[in-house]
């Protein structure tokens, strides 16, 4: 398959969202949509799915959308189940149905064929086409879809109607993965996952066979999945070649060339207008004076760059009161609700800690922090605060703000000692300027609802930081910056989040949810990682075997002269290979061609063959060239 648009735009309700997107995708391809909040990441995604809403944009070249093969796209675009009475497991199971219908025919051929052997064949037939559609491995890979979503063995039974709406997103995103179509399109996938699902999905994307557009704020992620970035920005696309770390890198790259280009060119045009104008009216230097106006008048002015939008919140969290030493002691502390114990923990929570809470989905990680602050009771145990201890408390439900205020009216309700115009400054340096005060807060988006209570949090300038999930909705932007502000912070914090990149960033120490229990580790992420991979690796048996002598045979001796030469003769294979894919890929965006389905796919054909044998040439080629390293 393959999608290319040309010069288009996007308006939606008389406003232009999108102006000038140019995009290109193949099979195969992973490749993310990166950008502010409110760009239009969301919009491109909607108009992928829905390609008449593009129209034309505002470059020269001709708006143009074109594909080639008959493709299916998958968007999750809002959790729609036709019946709610019908189980998890009937709605995980409808992208197999033709699969159950097989394997229905196939029993009851095996019955008619004890009786009448004419039924062998049509069996036989069936059966390879049910092996081919997997059919003997669908029940797998839906179970294990539905184990790392976090659902139960008794979920499956469930009624949808049963479930919360967090919930259900999940089943209807299992079930867009099922169906797996041709093009996905999945608009922050990792949202209200927890860590161990992220990796599992991540790992899952990455081998995911069809083409795949991705809208994510983690960078982790998009780094282990994608290979390409289109950004949006000032509603215009621009496309990089790689993960997100590369993106950034050649980022800054591009717009310090295309300033260093623009300010040259604005010296160039002073320094040819001053000729001009200097020897206009001298005869004897006319004729220089006019040849530097036709070099002017020929010049393709280039445009002032565009400066990158960075705009962030403002704070100050260097002023902050110290508490005691020992800020909280959690002793065989029982959380929960409704007498039902999640986890019992005991720690000791020391000033200056930065503490990552981690772990699955509904085993208490959020009750702990709503414990620790008060909002739920313990079931038991005790928990005994410090002395001077300031904390300051971020629900990640957005639960602390009142939709029906407007901004400033939410902002003067948490600090009445203070006055109009020192809220609006307070407000201001949070990016809610001029009217944006007088909206209520129930229009604003989520990035903007989580700029509003952190603006109430750190204007307090706790000395104790209790954050849940605090980057949701933020963009990439915001994060960095958030991320900043706690480095340097120097008070307490303890923390709940899913965002692998965050936790690395923040957190000194973990606090491990699973199901033996609660436990502590006093490093950070990495180590977390690398210790846990040493204990899931190194097994006992693996260590026996690390541990025992191995006879290693004898090399067979090799002609490093030989080598070369099949060497050279695989590195010229690889050229003419190359060279033949370029070609056959130049002639899909022929006119003759693209609109010829059988031409066009007997291109593709050609292309998939070349390429297999190009994987392979290139293989031999490793080989080949670590032979020869070894020996030289």
């Amino acid at each position: 398959m393959k999608l290319s648009i040309r010069n288009a735009g996007v308006t939606l309700n008389g406003n232009t969202i999108l102006e000038s997107i140019n995009f290109d995708i193949i099979d195969h391809e992973h490749v993310a949509i990166v950008g502010r909040n409110g760009t239009g990441k969301t919009t491109f995604l909607k108009a992928l799915m829905n390609q008449e809403l593009f129209e034309e944009g505002i470059d020269e070249e001709k708006f143009q959308i074109s594909k080639i093969g008959n493709f299916s796209v998958g968007y999750l675009s809002q959790v729609d189940f036709e019946d709610e009475n019908r189980t998890l497991l009937d709605e995980i199971i409808k992208p197999y149905q033709y699969l159950i219908d097989m394997e229905n025919r196939l029993n009851n051929l095996v019955i008619k064929m004890e009786k009448d052997e004419k039924y062998i064949k049509e069996y036989t037939d069936l059966e390879h086409n049910f092996k081919m559609h997997n059919g003997y491995g669908y029940k797998k890979e839906y179970e294990v879809m539905i184990s790392k979503f976090g659902f139960s063995e008794s979920d499956k039974s469930k009624a949808i109607k049963e479930f919360s709406g967090g919930e259900r997103t999940k089943i209807a995103f299992m079930r867009l993965l099922l169906q797996h179509p041709d093009l996905l399109l999945l608009d922050e996938p990792t949202n209200h996952l927890d860590i161990n699902t992220i990796v599992w999905l991540e790992e899952y994307l990455k081998n995911y066979s069809g083409a795949l557009v991705l809208v994510s704020h983690d960078r982790m992620f998009l780094n282990n999945i994608v290979t390409k970035i289109y950004e949006i920005e000032y509603g215009k696309m621009y496309e990089y070649s790689g993960n997100y770390d590369y993106y950034e890198k050649e980022k800054e790259v591009r717009y310090n060339k295309l300033v260093r280009d623009y300010e040259y060119q604005q010296k160039e045009i002073a320094r040819l207008r001053a000729i001009y104008l200097r020897f206009r009216y001298k005869p004897k230097k006319a004729g220089l004076a006019m040849s530097r106006l036709h070099q002017l008048e020929k010049m393709d002015i280039l445009e002032k760059p565009n400066e990158e939008d960075t705009r962030v919140f403002r704070t100050n969290l260097s002023e902050i009161d110290l508490s005691s030493k020992r800020v909280i002691k959690l002793k065989d502390l029982s959380i929960g609700y409704d007498d039902k114990v999640l986890a019992t923990i005991s720690l000791d929570i020391k000033r200056g800690d930065k503490i990552g809470v981690i772990g699955a989905n509904g085993i208490g990680k959020s009750t702990l922090l709503k414990t620790i602050n008060g909002i739920i009771e313990p079931l038991g145990g005790s928990l005994e605060y410090g002395i001077h201890v300031k904390p300051g408390y971020f629900d990640q439900t957005l639960a602390m703000i009142n939709n029906n205020n407007t901004v400033l009216k939410e902002f003067r309700e948490f600090l009445p000692e203070l006055t109009e115009p020192e809220c609006r400054r307070a407000l201001g340096s949070f990016l809610f300027k001029g009217d944006d005060v007088h909206k209520t807060i129930d229009v604003l988006s989520g990035g903007e609802k989580v700029r509003l209570t952190l603006c109430k949090i750190f204007y307090n300038k706790p000395n104790l930081l209790i954050l849940d999930e605090p980057t949701n909705h933020m963009d990439i932007l915001g994060k960095e910056h958030l991320e900043n502000i706690l480095s340097e912070y120097e008070g307490t914090i303890i923390f709940v989040s899913h965002d692998r990149y965050f936790v690395r960033k923040i957190a000194k120490s973990l606090l491990v949810f699973d199901e033996k229990g609660v436990t502590y580790y006093p490093y950070g992420y990495d180590q977390y990682m690398e210790e846990n991979k040493k204990n899931n690796v190194l097994t006992p048996e693996v260590k026996e075997k690390k541990n025992k002598k191995e006879e290693v045979p004898e090399e067979p001796k090799v002609n490093i002269r030989d080598i070369k030469k099949e060497l050279n003769k695989v590195e010229n294979e690889i050229i003419k290979l190359e060279v033949k894919i370029n070609e056959l890929n130049s002639e899909l965006f022929n006119e003759e061609v693209y609109n010829d389905f059988n031409k066009s796919n007997a291109i593709n054909d050609k292309i998939n063959k070349y390429n297999q044998e190009l994987e392979e040439l290139n293989k031999k080629w490793e080989e080949l060239i670590n032979i020869t390293l070894e020996k030289e």
